[in-house]
C-alpha cells in the first residue's frame, strides 16, 4: 500500500497525466487506474540529493551543481572504446572531412537524451518500468532481450578496449587473453566503488573523463594538428572524393554515438534528484538544469572524440604500413611488427585500429604517447562498463520487475561478455580482435529501434507525460531523427551482410529474421501513434486487444 504522502502527491496530478512518485526498498506501487503492482528495487536513484531552494533567482548554480552527475554519467556511451575507434578509423580514411559528422551525430544524441531525461523527470518512472506498464507480456520480454544483447555488445566492446590498453601498458607482456580476464576484477571495483555513495561515485566518473580528456588532449597537443583543417571539417558539411568507405565510416560514426541502452540509463540516472513533481514549476526547474548538464557533458564528450579523431587524421591519413614501420626504427622495445615493412602489405595504407594506434603515437612521439594513449583507453573500458552495468540492472528490474543483487547483475553481464570474447583473444591475432568491435557496433546498430520508438512514444503521449508532453514540432523533429538514424543504420547492416558473402541457406534465415524484425518494428510504431493520440486506430478491435498494454487497456475501457 502505498505511504500517505505518495497518495498526496498522486492527487495533486491530474487523473489522465497518470504519474507515479518513484518510492523506496520495499514499497510498491499500485497504479489505481488499472491495479497493476510495481515493486520498486533499491537502485541507484534510492540516494536522493536534495535540490537547494534558491527562491527570487532565475539561474543558480547551487542548483545547477545539485543536477550534476546524472548526464556525465550518461555521457560516457559517447566516449566508450567503441567510440574511441571509430574516431581514429574515420581520421585515417578520410582525414578531418567528417567531424561535422561527428558534430551532427552528437547533437542529435543530444536531443534524445534530453527527451529521455524528461521522461524520467516527469513521469518518475524510467523507459523500462514504462515499458512494463505499456506493452503487452510478448513485446515486453522482446523488447528486454534487444536490451540485453545491446547492454551485452557494448560490454564486449569495453572488455577488448580493456584488454588492449593492459596489452600496451604491459607492453605485449600480459597477453590479450590475460587482459580479457583481468576485466573481471572490474566488478570487485564497481561494488567496491558503489558503497562509498552517489556523489562519490559520480566524482569517480567524472574524474575517468578528466583522466580521457587530459590524455587525449595531450596526444592532440603533442601532435598538433592544423586548426584551420579542424575547423573547416566541423563546420563544412561535405565530403569531396569520398568514396564508399567514407560513407561506412559516417554511418558508424552515428551508429556509436546514439546507443540504445543509453536511453534507459538515462531515464533512470535522473530520478536521483529530489524533485517535487507535484508541482510543474519544479519539474520544469529540474528539466531546465537537467538538460544544461546534459549539454556540457556531451559538449565534453564532443572535444574528447574530436581531439582522437584530428590526431589520427594528421598523423595516418593516407600513410602505409611501411612509412610507420620506418618511423618506429628508433623505438626498438616498440612492437612494430603491426606494420608490414616487407612485401605487398608494405605499400598498403594503414588500417588503424585501438592498438597499432597506439603503436603508432608511441613511434612517432615517443614511447610516453603510447602509455598515455593506452591510460586513456583503460579510462574509457573502465568508465563504460560501470554505465554499462547500471543499465543492465535498470532494464532487467524494469522490464521484468526482479531485483538482482548489483554482484549478481554484473556478474551475469561480464561472464556473457567474457566468454566469446576471451575465446576470440585466445584463439586469433589482436587484428581479428579489434576487428571484432564492427561487428558489434552492427549487432548495436539494429537494436535502436526498441529504444527510440518506445521514447518517442512515451514521451509524447498526455497521460504519460502531462503538460509536458511533446507538441507538434517536438513530434516532428524525434521522428525524422529516429527514421534518419534507424535508416543508416540498415544500410550499414545491408552493407556488412554483403561484405561477409554468407551461403545462400544463412541469407534465407537472415531475411526471415528481417521480416520478423520488422514485424515488430511496426508493432511498436502502431503502439507509438496510440500514445501520440490516434483515436481512429483504436476503433480497430485487434489492436485494442494486441496492441495495447494493461495501463493503457484500462484507461480506454474508462474514457
Amino acid at each position: 500500500m502505498a505511504s500517505s504522502d505518495e497518495h498526496q502527491q498522486h492527487e495533486a496530478h491530474s487523473e489522465d497525466s497518470a504519474l507515479i512518485s518513484p518510492l523506496h526498498e520495499d514499497d510498491i506501487i499500485i497504479d489505481e487506474a488499472s491495479g497493476v503492482a510495481i515493486r520498486v528495487p533499491p537502485t541507484y536513484e534510492d540516494e536522493r540529493i536534495q535540490i537547494p531552494d534558491d527562491e527570487g533567482t532565475s539561474f543558480s548554480w547551487r542548483k545547477l551543481w545539485a543536477f550534476c552527475g546524472p548526464g556525465f554519467l550518461m555521457s560516457i556511451a559517447f566516449l566508450d572504446p567503441g567510440n574511441i575507434e571509430s574516431d581514429l578509423q574515420c581520421g585515417t580514411i578520410v582525414s578531418y572531412k567528417l567531424l561535422w559528422v561527428l558534430l551532427i551525430a552528437t547533437i542529435l544524441g543530444l536531443l534524445m537524451q534530453r527527451l529521455s531525461a524528461r521522461l524520467g523527470v516527469v513521469s518518475g518512472l524510467h523507459m523500462a518500468e514504462l515499458c512494463y506498464r505499456h506493452y503487452q507480456k510478448l513485446p515486453r520480454i522482446l523488447l528486454w532481450l534487444m536490451m540485453e544483447i545491446a547492454i551485452i555488445g557494448s560490454d564486449m566492446q569495453e572488455v577488448i578496449g580493456t584488454a588492449i590498453a593492459i596489452f600496451l601498458l604491459s607492453n605485449t607482456k600480459v597477453p590479450l587473453w590475460g587482459g580479457v580476464l583481468i576485466t573481471i576484477l572490474d566488478t570487485f571495483t564497481f561494488l567496491f566503488i558503489d558503497n562509498y555513495g552517489l556523489r562519490k561515485l559520480e566524482s569517480f566518473f567524472i574524474l575517468l573523463i578528466s583522466i580521457m580528456t587530459v590524455t587525449f588532449g595531450f596526444e592532440y597537443g603533442t601532435s598538433q594538428p592544423d586548426t584551420a583543417d579542424v575547423l573547416k571539417g566541423l563546420f563544412y558539411p561535405w565530403c569531396s572524393n569520398c568514396d564508399q568507405r567514407a560513407l561506412l565510416q559516417a554511418v558508424g560514426i552515428i551508429g556509436a554515438i546514439i546507443m540504445p541502452h543509453n536511453f534507459y540509463l538515462h531515464s533512470a540516472l535522473v530520478k536521483s534528484r529530489d524533485v517535487d513533481r507535484s508541482r510543474s514549476e519544479k519539474v520544469r526547474e529540474a528539466n531546465f538544469y537537467y538538460f544544461i548538464e546534459c549539454s556540457v557533458a556531451i559538449f565534453v564528450s564532443l572535444i574528447i572524440n574530436i581531439f582522437v579523431l584530428a590526431v589520427f587524421a594528421h598523423g595516418l591519413y593516407l600513410k602505409t604500413n611501411k612509412e610507420v614501420h620506418d618511423s618506429c626504427a628508433n623505438y626498438t622495445s616498440i612492437n612494430a611488427s603491426v606494420f608490414p615493412s616487407t612485401g605487398e602489405a608494405a605499400n598498403q595504407l594503414v588500417d588503424a585500429d585501438l592498438y597499432n594506434g597506439g603503436i603508432f603515437l608511441g613511434c612517432t612521439y615517443g614511447v610516453a604517447a603510447m602509455y598515455i594513449w593506452a591510460v586513456g583507453l583503460l579510462a574509457a573500458g573502465q568508465s563504460s562498463t560501470m554505465t554499462g552495468t547500471y543499465a543492465g540492472q535498470f532494464v532487467m528490474e524494469g522490464f521484468l520487475n526482479l531485483h538482482w543483487a548489483k554482484w549478481k547483475r554484473v556478474l551475469f553481464t561480464r561472464s556473457i561478455a567474457i566468454v566469446p570474447t576471451f575465446c576470440v583473444a585466445f584463439f586469433t591475432t589482436i587484428e581479428r580482435l579489434t576487428s571484432f568491435n564492427d561487428i558489434l557496433n552492427v549487432l548495436m546498430s539494429v537494436q535502436l529501434p526498441f529504444a527510440t520508438i518506445p521514447l518517442i512514444a512515451f514521451t509524447s503521449s498526455s497521460k504519460i507525460m502531462g503538460e509536458f508532453a511533446n507538441g507538434l514540432a517536438n513530434k516532428i523533429m524525434s521522428i525524422a531523427l529516429s527514421l534518419f538514424i534507424i535508416a543508416i543504420n540498415v544500410y550499414f547492416v545491408i552493407v556488412a551482410i554483403r561484405d561477409y558473402n554468407f551461403a545462400w541457406p544463412l541469407l534465407v534465415l537472415i531475411g526471415s529474421i528481417a521480416f520478423f524484425y520488422i514485424l515488430f518494428c511496426l508493432y511498436l510504431t502502431v503502439h507509438m501513434m496510440v500514445c501520440m493520440g490516434n483515436t481512429r486506430l483504436l476503433e480497430v478491435d485487434w489492436l485494442r486487444r494486441y496492441v495495447l498494454g494493461p495501463v493503457d487497456s484500462h484507461t480506454i475501457m474508462h474514457n
